[in-house]
């Protein structure tokens, strides 16, 4: 690639990580769920201003949209490319201070010596597939905030190469950025009918040529135990413990179907949080599962403990509340072969290869497909998110905006949609 447009590349990017943009899960609904994130919204959308886009705006929660419009009279569809403009709760986000390792030699990595932080490869073994490429790596005190700023990074990059290439005939191509993804809500407020596209790809992915259209169907469920408190010196066949009964419940889950122990398409239930006395006990967790059979079997498994347990202590013991979250993008996608087909060449003419892999979470793609956006995920190209260890390869960058370009050009060709 021209050495000019990497250098932009990797500028939008430095500037747009230097913004704190953290989202906030205890914001009580408010969107965006941080004042902070309206700071890199301002920019972006005065940035698209003077890049010469248009319909550029930004709206009272923070969400950006823009056009390039078409350069050319033929019918072509109407595509979008998505971005999101949050970091992880995670860890700090605030003072992000950047660092280039040119020519990465394969060995670990020191972030900050005065505080030994090291990115070891025995740990981050995929540092190896990328010796010999330009690393960008924290400092080992924040995070990097490549998810997802190198994603809008790359597709500002692409419209300003298709911009500067009119030779490439494109349709018209909407992109947006958003708030709030890592929280779980940065669709919800996403005006999918002011975005008019046939569909569109978030570039919120991880390793380079990685392209998902599968994530987990989703559901939250909290757990509440009543019990009941008597002097501990009376308490025989009086007291029922709360808590005990909250471990008991734990244990009738079984122990290999939680996160550390499954990989690819396994479900699994995850605790994530846990209070309680004698009187009462809370447990919440995360169901997850590719198969929304499966899925549905998950949520019923837990309310048939609750009642089994119900059965043993008696009757409102044990209460449920399991709301769903999100499902699997693949049911929406599944009579769109196109648009899977075209991100597959798209991403192999870029990359030279194209890895289809299910994504253990979800995206704001999975909510906009089930809004009436298909919406598959593209890698953006870092590893290692929401923490201090996470990088990103300036060639994965490269090959990600590229891969906006070469799918814009592969629509504009192939006019069977």
């Amino acid at each position: 690639m021209d050495k000019k447009i990497t250098e932009e590349l990797v500028q939008r990017f430095l500037k747009y990580v230097s913004f704190d943009t953290q989202s906030n899960e205890e914001s009580n609904g408010v969107c965006p769920s941080t004042e902070r994130q309206f700071t890199l919204a301002k920019y972006l959308t005065e940035e698209l201003k003077e890049l010469g886009l248009e319909e550029v705006e930004m709206d009272e929660h923070a969400y950006v949209y823009a056009t390039l419009p078409a350069n050319t009279t033929r019918e072509i569809p109407t595509i979008g490319f998505i971005a999101h403009m949050d970091t992880s709760p995670d860890m700090k986000g605030a003072d992000v201070r950047p660092r280039i390792i040119q020519n990465y030699d394969g060995n670990d990595i020191i972030l900050n010596e005065k505080e030994n932080i090291v990115t070891r490869t025995e740990l981050f073994p995929e540092l190896k597939k990328h010796i010999g490429e330009d690393l960008i790596v924290t400092d080992g005190k924040t995070l990097l905030g490549a998810d997802d700023k190198a994603g809008i990074a790359e597709i500002v990059s692409a419209i300003v190469y298709l911009k500067a290439h009119p030779e490439i005939e494109h349709g018209k191509i909407r992109i947006a950025f958003n708030p709030d993804e890592e929280i779980g809500t940065g669709a919800h407020l996403f005006d999918v009918k002011k975005f008019d596209c046939q569909w569109a790809y978030t570039m919120d992915g991880s390793e380079v040529g990685e392209l998902e259209y599968e994530n987990f169907n989703a559901a939250s469920a909290k757990i509440n135990i009543r019990g009941r408190n008597v002097h501990p010196g009376y308490a025989k066949g009086k007291m029922l413990n709360a808590s005990l009964v909250a471990q008991e419940f734990i244990a009738t889950l079984p122990l290999e179907e939680r996160p550390e122990t499954t990989e690819n398409y396994e479900g699994f239930f995850h605790l994530i949080g846990i209070s309680g006395s004698v009187e009462e006990a809370t447990l919440n967790y995360i169901i997850r599962d590719h198969d929304r059979e499966k899925f549905e079997a998950r949520k019923n498994r837990i309310q048939a403990i609750a009642e089994s347990l119900n059965q043993k202590y008696g009757l409102e013991t044990v209460t449920t509340s399991i709301k769903d979250q999100y499902y699997n993008m693949r049911e929406q996608l599944s009579d769109k072969p196109h648009i899977i087909a075209i991100a597959q060449k798209a991403i192999e003419e870029a990359c030279g290869f194209c890895v289809v892999k299910p994504i253990r979470g979800g995206t704001d793609g999975a909510q906009l497909s089930f809004m009436g956006l298909p919406c598959p995920n593209i890698f953006a190209g870092g590893l290692n998110f929401h923490g201090r260890h996470e990088f990103v390869p300036i060639q994965s960058m490269e090959k990600a905006m590229m891969t906006i370009v070469n799918i814009c050009r592969i629509v504009g060709d192939e006019q069977r949609y």
